[in-house]
C-alpha cells in the first residue's frame, strides 16, 4: 500500500499551532508520508515547523462541534497542539499520523 493511500486530507488551512512558551500562530498544516509541516501565514512571520513523523511518541485527539484538537507528544519531549477547523479533517489528519508513526 502506498503512503498516499493513508492520507485522506493532505493539507488544512486556518490551523492554529500552540506550543509552550510561544504565542499561538495560524497557518497551513501539510502531511506527507514522513513529515508533518506547519507553515505560518501571518504577514511578517516565516515560522515553519517540520516534524518527522517517526519522532512522535503519542497523540491525543479531541473533537467538539465542528472542529477538533490534536495534541502531539514527541520523543524529544516537545508538545504541540493543533486546533483544526472541521471535525472530518481533524480525524483524517489524526488517523494519518497514527498510521505513519506506528
Amino acid at each position: 500500500m502506498e503512503f498516499s493511500d493513508h492520507i485522506k486530507t493532505a493539507n488544512v488551512e486556518d490551523v492554529v499551532l500552540r506550543q509552550p512558551l510561544h504565542p499561538p500562530s495560524r497557518g497551513t498544516l501539510c502531511i506527507t508520508g514522513h513529515h508533518l509541516l506547519f507553515s505560518d501565514r501571518e504577514e511578517g512571520s516565516s515560522q515553519q515547523v517540520l516534524l518527522l513523523l517517526r519522532n512522535i511518541d503519542a497523540i491525543e485527539k479531541r473533537t467538539s462541534g465542528s472542529s477538533g484538537t490534536i495534541t502531539i507528544k514527541c520523543k524529544d519531549l516537545r508538545v504541540l497542539q493543533l486546533d483544526i477547523p472541521g471535525m472530518e479533517q481533524c480525524l483524517n489528519i489524526a488517523h494519518s499520523i497514527e498510521v505513519f508513526c506506528s
